[in-house]
């Protein structure tokens, strides 16, 4: 397993910058996500990267990305990530525009949760089981119309240093539209290559890790889009496990345990 450090300290001026420049940019996405959905899907797409890669860059996080990253429109496209951060969804849209399932509670967030709901988030009402069928009709009808759907498939964040469970419920529609799924393995790193604890969103309230992100100097965040798995022919479990098996080894941690005494598929939690 990987080493693990705690970051050194951004200077109370740089923490002031950031600031300013993030309320600043958040007030442009708000304006983008009102004309986002009169647009069509290329600008669509360009508009969230551009945002997205910006957003990170006034944030001090740095993204770097290994494989092969999908095409959006040229086939079903779903992938599966393990969750460490909010950062997460930015760092994959920064190089892979996609729509995200995200749970209901997303929407209340403060400014972000309203970026959210403007710009095509699939949200998903985590207390109801009978909500994954609805959800899933509706990630089969984006993957079939061209969009690229991204997934947590743990159903909630870790620190970054352990892989949890990935439940399957939320893979059925790439086996119902044969899709390619592209597991999507991310690793937050200090200067010195070791896992950094700053940016996982765990325990903390938003604002918590909004301030623990700025602290920091600067934050590396690794994305490895492993080999592509083709879903015909399988069922939405062996994608899970296939999904776990090339994220756990990207990450050099241990295959999860699948906890005991729980439903095989229970509602997936997507924050």
């Amino acid at each position: 397993m990987p080493n693990v450090t705690t970051s050194l300290t951004a200077s109370r001026l740089t923490r002031a910058v950031r600031w300013t420049r993030l309320l600043l940019h958040i007030a442009s996405g708000l304006i983008q996500s009102a004309i986002y959905p009169h647009v069509g899907q290329r600008t669509q797409r360009r508009m969230a990267q551009k945002w997205s890669a910006r957003l990170l860059s006034i944030l001090g996080v740095r993204v770097r990305h290994q494989g092969i990253l999908p095409v959006a429109g040229t086939q079903r496209v779903m992938l599966a990530a393990n969750h460490v951060s909010w950062l997460d969804v930015y760092s994959i849209i920064s190089v892979c525009p996609a729509r995200f399932v995200a749970k209901s509670e997303i929407r209340g967030w403060p400014l972000f949760g309203w970026l959210s709901n403007n710009v095509g988030t699939l949200f998903i009402e985590r207390t109801k089981r009978r909500d994954t069928a609805r959800i899933n009709d509706h990630i089969a009808e984006a993957l079939n119309n061209g969009d690229c759907v991204a997934i947590f498939p743990e159903g909630g964040t870790s620190d970054g240093t352990v892989l949890h469970h990935f439940h399957a419920s939320l893979l059925q529609p790439a086996v119902s539209v044969s899709a390619m799924l592209h597991p999507v393995a991310i690793r937050y790193t200090d200067m010195a290559g070791n896992i950094s604890k700053a940016a996982a969103y765990f325990r903390i309230s938003l604002l918590e890790s909004v301030r623990q992100v700025l602290s920091q100097p600067h934050i590396d965040v690794e994305l490895v889009f492993t080999e592509a798995i083709d879903s015909h022919g399988k069922n939405r479990r062996e994608l899970a496990r296939s999904a776990e098996h090339a994220i756990a080894s990207a990450l050099s941690l241990p295959l999860p345990h699948k906890p005991s005494g729980k439903p095989s598929d229970p509602p997936d939690e997507q924050p």
